[in-house]
């Protein structure tokens, strides 16, 4: 049988090595794509230990600069055979500064990376799968997206565009077949910068296991046409809601 193919914009350490994991085991060839191949090891080394069956490249690529994903991904195509499922899994740095203390370029890099980047990606990968009449976009996110924020108003504002991107590109893409899907983490990852943060004062089971919430995209691909969902949130059980 013949494996589809899943890329991955933003393979690294954390959620990054779960989704590769999880979508290699399950069927999938993934292409990893990151500014550079060693902050894509530990997604790489584990497809090739838990998934030996799977093809596993990396391509780089980097959100700042959207022409490099847009060549990456067609480079992905064209190595690898069409992509399956799009992942966009980068996120802009949480900055804590007031709102009239943003500067010009950190509204601009923030625009780049979360907005700029993830319609880069969208293009390279949507008309094939448009002329196939199937094929699934993953945006990460979080609820930084519904509300803005006095002390991370950069964090807010580029989550806020990239789920305006995801809902007109669903709207607008819907009906040929792509499902794009706008996946809002309202948790802490059980991730290596997470428990590096939280040190003693971690608990486990108040934090989102990164390989359940991979399970959850994987999920979110396999949904019938009929009963798609656009707007996904994750988060534990013990979560004190925030929104």
């Amino acid at each position: 049988m013949t494996r589809q193919v899943c890329a991955i914009v933003g393979g690294g350490e954390g959620l990054g090595k779960s989704l590769a994991r999880h979508f290699a085991v399950n069927g999938f060839d993934i292409a990893l794509m990151s500014r550079s191949e060693l902050g894509s090891a530990a997604a790489l080394a584990v497809v090739r230990d838990g998934a030996p069956e799977a093809a596993v490249q990396y391509f780089q690529a980097d959100a700042m600069s959207p022409e490099t994903v847009e060549q990456g991904l067609t480079k992905v195509a064209v190595d690898m055979g069409e992509i399956d499922v799009l992942i966009y899994n980068v996120r802009g740095d949480m900055l804590a500064k007031s709102p009239l203390d943003m500067s010009f370029r950190e509204l601009r890099d923030i625009f780049e990376i979360e907005v700029v980047g993830a319609h880069a990606a969208a293009r390279a990968v949507m008309p094939a799968m448009i002329e196939r009449g199937q094929g699934t976009v993953i945006y990460s996110s979080a609820t930084a997206a519904m509300r803005g924020s006095g002390s991370y108003p950069l964090y807010a504002i580029g989550k806020f565009g990239l789920r305006a991107l995801s809902q007109s590109l669903a709207k607008a893409y819907a009906r040929h077949g792509v499902h794009v899907v706008h996946v809002r983490l309202d948790c802490e990852l059980d991730v290596p910068i997470v428990r590096e943060h939280f040190g003693d004062k971690l608990k486990t089971e108040d934090m989102a296991n990164p390989d359940d919430v991979a399970e959850t995209y994987l999920w979110a691909h396999k949904q019938p046409k009929s009963a798609w969902s656009n707007e996904i949130e994750i988060r534990p059980y013990t979560e004190n809601w925030t929104f």
